[in-house]
């Protein structure tokens, strides 16, 4: 039995070792091949392998191959071929149903629907492009096992003839964590990794790098294999002019549909960037609660405090109890894994104290939320605050994050500390952090 590559994103060496070289075969270097009958017998040449996307099996198995006999292409199931090697494929008979091939679903050519296209490395979170698949055998069954993404693999298959039939591994990545995009000739979706978790394990700025990377057509794949709250935390991390171009390349409601994910802030920086008619179509799609919450950031100046706080604030009167907030809070649409403090307003609507989490936690259930108020006095800002001011606040409380309030002293939203960081650090030089692997 051949061995198949089983550590998740392995990189073979430039030098790959001989026996993992010799147990796969490159699936450029059969386009073309000789197949056989069982008694040796040419029947014509290989034009692609057709494998299944419906088993949910990390390594897809061979469906079938298409193979052209005289002026025809015409289908051969996987269960009449013997043996592939990397120079020919061995039928198991001499007696063969040669149909037209129909394209049927969960079914796809791997030469003309991979090969050359963009793919996403799950384990590695990078964009990469197809330059050579390899297929092994296992218990008699082809599988297509690994993509090869080096330059050497691409310059293999533009070589003469004799290079393509020989397997010479460069930077080889795992299958089991590829993503496959685009779709096959039957307009079946090339999702392998639709039913698993993969894309669960990104981070939001690795999901955005990814975003970045892919074309047109790949980027609405991605986005429709997220979750609403992935796609938005993912573009929150995308560079403006990325943001953007994904913005006018969606349909109005499904652009309104990521702003309205997005915190206000974040989708108020998107539109800043675009066309003013684009803009309040937009908003005028959005459900009137969020395009107010966004029309408020866009009222101020970009580089003052209320032109990137957060207007995604929870408030609570001070009369109400802390178990009357809690429940509120586990019931509320906003997680609570998302409140960095609760707001509490007197009779008014006027800022009194920032309530952490924390505090509300260790709190007496019964008690009101007046009677929890203790500490240090707020760290309140104006909206025509500067960056740097707000900056400056944040450093000296050693606080993460800081209330913006208006002259009368109604809350209007919040700061967090990596907000200062996104308006300090200019857009072309942020960096996303590695995954850690576990």
């Amino acid at each position: 039995m051949s061995k198949i590559i089983h550590p998740p994103a392995l990189h073979i060496p430039r030098k790959a070792p001989s026996h993992l070289s010799q147990s796969l075969i490159s699936a450029a270097g059969l386009a073309g091949c000789t197949v056989v009958h069982k008694d040796g017998q040419e029947v014509g040449s290989l034009v692609d392998l057709v494998f299944r996307w419906d088993t949910n099996e990390a390594y897809p198995p061979l469906s079938g191959i298409l193979v052209k006999v005289g002026h025809r292409v015409v289908w051969i199931a996987a269960s009449q071929v013997e043996e592939a090697t990397r120079k020919s494929i061995r039928l198991n008979t001499a007696q063969l149903d040669l149909r037209d091939f129909k394209p049927r679903p969960a079914e796809v050519r791997v030469l003309q629907d991979i090969l050359d296209h963009q793919l996403v490395d799950i384990d590695g979170a990078r964009v990469v492009r197809a330059a050579d698949l390899y297929v092994a055998n296992n218990n008699k069954v082809l599988r297509l096992v690994a993509v090869d993404v080096s330059y050497r693999a691409l310059l293999r298959r533009l070589g003469p003839s004799r290079w393509r039939k020989h397997s010479s591994p460069g930077a080889v990545i795992d299958w089991s964590s590829i993503k496959s995009f685009g779709r096959s000739e039957n307009g079946q979706s090339l999702k392998l990794a639709s039913s698993r978790n993969e894309l669960r394990k990104l981070r939001p700025g690795e999901l955005a790098d990814l975003l970045e990377d892919l074309g047109r057509a790949e980027r609405r794949e991605l986005l429709d294999s997220l979750t609403r709250d992935q796609a938005a935390d993912a573009l929150e991390e995308m560079q403006a002019k990325e943001l953007e171009v994904l913005l006018r390349e969606s349909n109005p409601d499904e652009a309104a549909q990521y702003l309205t994910s997005m915190e206000p802030d974040e989708a108020a920086d998107a539109l800043r960037d675009i066309d003013e008619d684009l803009r309040r179509q937009l908003l005028e799609l959005m459900p009137p609660t969020s395009a107010a919450q966004v029309k408020k950031v866009l009222s101020y100046d970009e580089e003052t405090a209320g032109g990137f706080m957060n207007t995604a604030i929870t408030t609570a009167p001070i009369s109400e109890t802390v178990r009357d907030l809690r429940k509120r809070l586990t019931t509320a649409k906003r997680p609570v894994a998302e409140v960095e403090a609760v707001v509490l307003v007197d009779a008014a609507g006027n800022f009194v104290h920032d309530a952490t989490m924390a505090e509300l936690f260790l709190a007496e259930p019964a008690k009101k939320l007046k009677d929890i108020i203790s500490g240090p006095s707020p760290v309140t800002v104006p909206p025509g605050a500067s960056i740097k001011d707000v900056a400056d606040l944040l450093i000296n409380n050693r606080r993460s994050s800081v209330l913006v309030v208006d002259d009368a002293g109604r809350p209007l939203g919040r700061i967090l500390a990596d907000d200062i960081i996104d308006a300090l650090v200019p857009e072309g030089n942020r960096f996303h952090f590695p995954r850690l692997l576990s």
